[in-house]
């Protein structure tokens, strides 16, 4: 069974940082590409961010230079580094798989920045 669990989301005031971490169990992690995705109220789950089995990243470009998505294998964990944080980055936080799989979706951890 599939359970990816997501972790480290709060409160942070504008220019803040968050790093955001999931675990992953129940696949062979280190061949699965993942991704970070986020949902805002009102609007539709999106990509932020995804990084293959070999370590290449994409990101959309509203948080390009300001998020990094790593992973690290040993541990089965997906990171997502997020600095100079805006009032519009505020959503419910998301990893899944990438292309996601609808039946991986997570309980999210929730990301408010303002002040």
């Amino acid at each position: 069974q599939v359970q990816l669990v997501e972790s480290g989301g709060g409160l942070v005031q504008p220019g803040g940082s968050l790093r955001l971490s999931c675990a992953a169990s129940g696949i062979i992690f280190n061949i699965w590409h993942m991704g970070w995705y986020r949902q805002a109220p009102g609007e539709q789950r999106g990509l932020v961010a995804r990084i293959t089995s070999a370590g290449i990243t994409n990101y959309a470009d509203s948080v390009k230079g300001r998020f990094t998505i790593s992973r690290d294998n040993a541990n089965n964990t997906v990171y997502l580094q997020m600095n100079s944080l805006k009032p519009e980055d505020t959503a419910v936080y998301y990893c899944n798989s990438w292309p996601f799989r609808s039946d991986y979706w997570g309980q999210g951890t929730q990301v408010t920045v303002s002040s």
